[in-house]
This record gives C-alpha cells, structure tokens and sequence, in this order.
C-alpha cells in the first residue's frame, strides 16, 4: 500500500539528511509501528505519506513515495485526501470548524459524500471514541485529549485507506488511549486500512503492532521487522521489555500478560524485599490535606459518599511548610463545573501528579493555580498569595506553568533568542536558560528556529524557558507529551534536583510511568473532584486505569519500577549489561 524507494529529505541549511536510504513497503491491512529517539525523522516520515513534505513544509525530497499507486511528489495532499487520512502532534492545528459534530463532517462534506451517508458515519464514529456526550461542544472547550480523539474521528469518518497518525495516544488518558488503539485495531482488522503510527508511549502500543519500523538516529537507514525482533535491537523500548531483558526473558515480552505468565520466579526472588519509597528533600512526602465532602450526587454513589469526608492519613502540614494550596475550591468554565470542592495542599521539596481521563479538571486546577483562572467557590494561596489577584510579574517568582501546547511560550526566532529573552526575565546570569536546554535537549544549534523542532523539543525547550527562574512552585501539564525515553529520564533527573532543592513540582499527566518513577504523591480527579490522594504506590497499584507496566507485572507486590527491580536485584544477579531506556533513571 505504502512504497519507499530510496526516500531522503533534506531541509535547507541542515548539514545532513533529516531522512536518507528509506528503501521498504508497508503492506496493506497492517498496523506499523514507528518508533525511534526524539529528531531522528518520524514526523517527516509520515510527511512523505501525506504528502505534507516536501509541499507544506519544504526541503528536498528524493526517491519516490507512493501510496495507492500515486506518487506523493505529484499529488499534493488535498489529491490524497480521500485516500490517506493524517492527525498530527498538534490537534489544535488540524481543526477547521467550531464544533465537534461539524468537525467529524466536514472531511467527508468536502469530498462530496450524501448527507445520509455523513449522518450515519458520524453517529458510528461519536460512538466508537466516546465523543457522544460531547457532539454540541465547542471544539476550543475541550481538554487536550477530547480535542484529540475529535481530530483522529475527523479522519475516520472519510474512511480513508491509509491512517497516519502521529503521536495519537499522547494527550490521552489511560483508558481513552485503549479505546482508541481498540478502533484502530477494527479498522485494520476488519476493514483492511493501513495504518502508520509514531509514537512514544511503547507501553501502550507495541503489542499491537503487526511490524515495527525503527529509525536508530538522524539518516541512518531503518530497520522494519516482527516487533519481538526489533524492540531487542531499538535503543527505544518500553518498561514490559525493559524488564524482560532485565530477568533474561526470552523471546521478549511485548504486553504485561506475556509478562505475567513468566514473572513468578522474578516475584520469588523479590519476595521479601521493600520496594524504596519516595521521599521529599526534607524527609517522606508531607501528608495530603483532608479532602472536602464531595458535591452532593444522585444515585447509589452520592448517597453513599454524600455523607463521608475523604480522610487523610496524617494531619495536614502548616501553612509556613505549604507552597500552595487549595480549599473547597471550586470553578465553572461556561456550563462545566470544571472543579468541585477541590482541597489540595502541595508541601516544598514535594512531586505531585494529577491523574485522571480526559476533561477531569487536570488543567483546570493547574490554571487557578497559576492565576489564569478565577475561582467561583472556595479559595487559592501560592506563596501566601491570591494567584488571580495578583499581577503576573509577580506571581512569576512563585510559580511557573509550561502548558499543553508548549508554542504558546515560543515567540522568538532562534533557540539562543528565547534562551536570553529568558535569563533577562528572569534577572539569570547570561546562559543558564542554555544550559538547561543542553541538559534536556542536547545537540539543538543556538540557530535553530523554534517551529522547525518537533514536538518534543518544543516542550524540552518551553520547560526550560519556565526552569530558569527557579520559580518555588512548578506546573507542568502533560511534560511527556513528545518525548522519547531518554527525554523523559532527562526530565526526571532535572525534577528530581529541583524537588531536592526545595522546590514544589505538580504535573497533570497520563503518564503513568512517569508518576510511578517521580511522584511521592497521586492525586486522581474525577469530574472535578478529588477521589483519591495519597503517596504513590498505595494509589495507583490497585488501579487498573493508572498502575505502571512493572506494577501490574509483579502484582500484589508494589513494584512501580524497573530501576527500583534493578536495584534490588543488585549488578551481580543481574543479566542486563546495558542502560536503562525503558523507563526515566
């Protein structure tokens, strides 16, 4: 279905090939994984399918991409649109209408289907991603993962022969990212469509894979096989198969069940033995504040737990050892009761994530905190003060955001511009912002113009922005968004050093591998409201939603890790010689 022949690109004024000797086929009806580090080609990749490279975003593409027979280079994408269906990194830059019904039409609308043919494939397709509840919303209402099932049903329901999807489940909570990889399991399987998918987030996806395409570093030539195969050799792999090199597992273990059928002799050798527990700069995490009684609810659950508060297992901290908190907050986003009675307290030296699906309060709650929102109930403190009330200069000493969409941070031309637009606000000797972005994203030129890197080094570079005033409290919403395993263990390295200085760090994620390895404490929300807040492996072991590969591998034990398995296991009994790239280090 998909033919490479020879394919390079090269961008103006790179001094090699972004892509180079691409010589394969990507049969139809198959689901093909590619993976590989951050900048090593992926998303121009999949350009070359839709024909959004070399047309849209320039370079010179040589060799020859074919899809369905027609050559990329003389069909530019509109002349593939009903043959090839593209979601990007960026939903938000795919949407053409106001609405989410109009959205799910309008790509069938513009290919001229019968109205009663589009009535019918937007009802199956609101079905399949859940977006029922949602067909009358706004499109820019929408939290970051809503916003991405939306763009992957607008290519759905044009029923295109080709899907390319980039980074598909990266905005998506746990469950929602099943429901999505369940339909696009459907589609190859029953309907026969070819789908071409990058992704970081191996643990959700590998299993499903019927070949894997690895790209190893920038124009080097890729390897396409059986996903058993390729996960050995990728510098890339998830925790499942990290863990299975590190038990000696063989052949490797693609999803937790293969896992599970071989873990009791690893379970043996770890009985007995205490996972480490996370700790704070200062000592064990603080315990979390009581919980205010929830909103009152109907049914059996609201009766139940209209009467009961949420206890905590110790007192809550003072104010003098609390960066922020909140109590019985509450905030209404147009008709949404975006959050209800949410009490939280964050102590310093503390790491804190919020979890639960898509359109929870995640990022609600991370904007009271920062002031972009005013509450409607209850009440917001950051460093003694009222974040809404308070000029944004000075709230930018106590708290600092790195948001969703990183770009709404970038506005200089170059890497070196932000960087020293940064130290100047900041009041930072010249160069610290530098330093940082060549800790979390090494080998960027100081020439480089923000839109020309990917995803993931928007995100590397935004956080590093917001790093260089050291701000005592730190938010971050969705900080995995993009980035490979070796991105992601740098960015816990720099957390965990600001959490050792003292520093407060709240993330809203998804990423349940990444609260495992960082979080002394899970908070989980539920249509605005707090349903579960303690330290981490007590929260998201017995969760089914939320517990990390490692966890449910080694169950009821409460391994959250494959660096806590290493440990104790110790260098002597253990059979990887290699680092770890299956999870942060």
């Amino acid at each position: 279905m998909i033919r490479f022949e020879q394919v390079a690109v090269r961008y103006a004024d790179a001094d090699r090939p972004t892509l180079s000797g691409v010589d394969l086929t990507v049969p139809e009806g198959e689901l093909v994984l590619l993976v590989g580090p951050s900048g090593v080609g992926k998303s121009t990749l999949l350009g070359t399918v839709s024909g959004l490279v070399p047309h849209f975003t320039g370079g010179v593409l040589s060799g020859r991409v074919t899809v369905g027979g027609r050559d990329t280079r003389t069909h530019k994408p509109r002349e593939l649109a009903d043959l090839v269906g593209t979601v990007g990194q960026d939903p938000l830059a795919h949407f053409v209408t106001a609405t989410v019904e109009d959205e799910l039409a309008y790509g069938m609308e513009s290919l001229g289907l019968a109205p009663d043919v589009m009535r019918r494939r937007v009802e199956e397709t609101l079905d399949l991603l859940g977006l029922a509840e949602l067909r009358d919303r706004p499109i820019a209402t929408l939290s970051g993962g809503q916003q991405q099932r939306v763009a992957i049903g607008s290519v759905l329901t044009p029923h295109p022969k080709v899907l390319v999807l980039d980074e598909p489940t990266s905005a998506l909570d746990p469950a929602a990212a099943e429901e999505v990889l369940a339909v696009l399991q459907r589609l190859v399987h029953d309907l026969g469509t070819t789908v071409l998918m990058a992704e970081h987030r191996l643990e959700r996806v590998v299993q499903y894979a019927d070949q894997v395409l690895l790209l190893p570093s920038p124009g080097a030539a890729p390897v396409l096989g059986a996903p058993a195969d390729v996960m050995a050799l990728s510098p890339v792999r998830p925790p499942v198969v990290e863990l299975g090199r590190l038990a000696g597992w063989e052949p490797l273990p693609l999803s937790v069940r293969d896992a599970r059928r071989r873990s009791a002799p690893l379970r043996e050798r770890l009985a007995g033995t205490a996972p480490p527990v996370a700790s704070t700069a200062s000592g064990p995490a603080t315990a979390p504040a009581p919980a205010a009684p929830p909103a009152p609810r109907g049914g059996l659950l609201g009766r139940l737990l209209g009467g009961r508060r949420h206890t905590a297992e110790a007192p809550a901290p003072s104010e003098a050892a609390v960066v922020a908190r909140a109590d019985g907050l509450g905030l209404r986003r147009g008709r949404v009761e975006a959050l209800r009675r949410v009490t939280l307290s964050v102590a310093p030296g503390e790491t804190v994530a919020l979890m639960g699906r898509n359109g929870a309060g995640k990022s609600t709650l991370l904007s009271a905190l920062v002031g972009m929102l005013e509450p409607t109930a209850g009440s917001v403190l950051v460093g003694g003060l009222h974040p809404f009330r308070t000029a944004p200069r000075e709230m930018v000493r106590r708290v600092g955001l790195v948001p969703q969409e990183p770009r709404d941070l970038l506005y200089a031309d170059t890497v070196a511009a932000e960087c020293a637009a940064a130290d100047s606000d900041a009041g930072a000797p010249p160069g610290s912002c530098r330093a940082l972005v060549s800790e979390l994203l090494p080998g960027v030129p100081d020439a480089t113009h923000p839109r020309d890197l990917s995803e993931g080094q928007r995100l590397a570079l935004a956080l590093a922005l917001v790093l260089t005033a050291r701000p005592p409290l730190l938010l971050l919403d969705e900080p995995t968004r993009g980035l490979d395993y070796a991105a992601k263990a740098r960015l816990v390295g720099v957390l965990r050093g600001l959490a050792d200085e003292g520093h407060a760090v709240v993330l809203a994620t998804h990423d349940v591998e990444l609260a495992a390895e960082l979080a002394h404490r899970v908070v989980i929300l539920a249509d605005g409201e707090v349903v579960a807040d303690g330290p981490t492996a007590r929260v998201v072991v017995s969760s089914p939603a939320f517990a990390p590969q490692t966890a449910k591998v080694l169950a009821p034990q409460e391994w959250l890790t494959v660096n806590q398995v290493r440990t104790a296991l110790g260098p002597a009994q253990s059979p990887e010689t290699g680092p770890s790239t299956g999870s942060p280090a």
